[in-house]
């Protein structure tokens, strides 16, 4: 099973940002990043559902193998709320700068 941690490097601006303006290729990539995030955690929270689907429904798997599963999709879904929480904040203080 292929699992996708979201790292620090995934979260923060890209490179050249800071400097006045992003390349052209940067915007694209971190929205690239975000989706990937997102599917990443949609596609755990598949397989966790198909591990409980195949625990109950066909007695195939381990509770162990499902629960494992779930708080692997548990896990990654409370790390990408709180990463949209975090971006949610950051452009609410943007908001707020006086120009």
């Amino acid at each position: 099973m292929k699992t996708m941690s979201i790292k620090p490097a995934m979260i923060t601006p890209a490179a050249g940002g800071a400097k006045g303006g992003a390349p052209s290729g940067a915007a694209g990539s971190f929205g690239e990043t975000l989706k990937a995030a997102v599917r990443e955690v949609n596609d755990l929270q598949n397989r966790a559902d198909e591990a409980v689907e195949r625990l109950q429904l066909q007695n195939q798997g381990s509770i162990h193998e499902a629960i494992i599963a779930l708080e692997k999709a548990d896990i990654t879904f409370r790390t990408m709320l709180q990463v949209r929480n975090k971006v949610l904040d950051a452009y609410q203080e943007i908001m707020r700068m006086t120009v």
